[in-house]
């Protein structure tokens, strides 16, 4: 546990561990884990589950506890910060998944990016470490949280713009934007975001259990594929989350397992579409799929998940706000 006790040491050495994983090959995104401080941004968290959790904060008077506050910190795991009598409102994602996610979006200098969920602040601070606090928006439904992301942030250095909002409605005040990246799960993408990014932009969101990647054609087309990354996050508030939603490891990486796990993709990604049955005998007779040969379309109104080709004959029809 000696390592931990500086920081800066423990910080080091969990970015060590993300290079070693394969991520963060770009320098600009090594350099924001590498100076970017995550113990700023969780000043506490919660260990444990719906059984019960234990608060774990940097200020226990303790100093057993506060090691064992800054191991998790920086510990490549999801971090639960934020929990309501018993359930898992926003949380800390995990480290390597984020360096993942924010590579995938292939983010250029000068690019403006709305983040969906604010959370900590924390993936916000990585942002503003890349592009600067002048083009990064983050919006979040709580108060509490855009107050309590707004401090994190500040304490980092870094004063972006933090909106208290409806993630699905975007920020139609700071758009066009030539990213979108969420960090909630969604049952669809939302039509406003389209509408507020400039063309040719990328949108990343976690949906089902996977990440997809929509690159937009205008105000109302975009289509892309998922990522073979799987990814269980926290629901979009405001939007009741489907039966496979409700998974743990919000913010993470799944535990490792069998094809399980991908026959519960096709099942959430399905869920108003396909029963288990027909879902399974799918899969099974398309050679067990893995999340990258699925994608979706959104076009003129409509949304769907496919198989392979968005006309061909397995398509699904995501679950709308309707």
């Amino acid at each position: 546990m000696g390592a931990h006790r500086d920081p800066a040491v423990a910080r080091a050495a969990l970015v060590r561990e993300i290079v070693a994983g394969g991520a963060l090959a770009d320098p600009a995104w090594r350099a924001a884990f590498e100076e970017v401080p995550r113990d700023l941004f969780v000043p506490y968290y919660f260990v444990g589950g719906p059984g019960g959790y234990e608060r774990l904060w940097g200020a226990d008077p303790d100093p057993a506890r506060r090691e064992r506050w800054l191991a998790g910190v920086y510990t490549d795991m999801p971090l639960a910060t934020r929990v309501r009598d018993g359930e898992l409102l926003s949380s800390s994602s995990q480290p390597s998944l984020m360096a993942r996610m924010l590579e995938v979006l292939a983010i250029r200098d000068g690019d403006a990016v709305l983040e969906i969920g604010a959370g900590t602040g924390y993936n916000a601070a990585l942002l503003c470490h890349r592009l600067g606090e002048g083009l990064v928006t983050t919006v979040d439904l709580e108060p509490e949280i855009t107050e309590s992301a707004r401090t994190h942030l500040a304490a980092a250095g870094f004063h972006p713009a933090v909106v208290t909002g409806d993630g699905a409605r975007g920020c139609p005040s700071r758009a066009p934007f030539d990213k979108i990246i969420a960090t909630c799960t969604l049952p669809w993408v939302p039509s406003a975001w389209l509408r507020q990014c400039a063309r040719g932009a990328l949108i990343e969101a976690p949906l089902a259990t996977g990440l997809i990647l929509l690159k937009v054609r205008d105000a109302g087309y975009a289509q892309g594929r998922f990522l073979h990354t799987p990814a269980y996050f926290v629901p979009l508030r405001g939007v009741a989350p489907g039966p496979e939603r409700d998974l743990p490891y919000a913010g993470g990486l799944p535990h490792p397992g069998l094809e399980s796990d991908l026959f519960r993709f096709l099942l959430a990604l399905t869920e108003d579409s396909l029963d288990p049955y027909e879902a399974y005998e799918l899969w099974r007779r398309e050679g067990r799929p893995r999340r990258e040969r699925f994608g979706v379309t959104v076009s003129g109104g409509r949304q769907w998940a496919w198989l392979d080709d968005p006309q061909g004959p397995y398509t699904w029809p995501l679950r709308d706000a309707a």
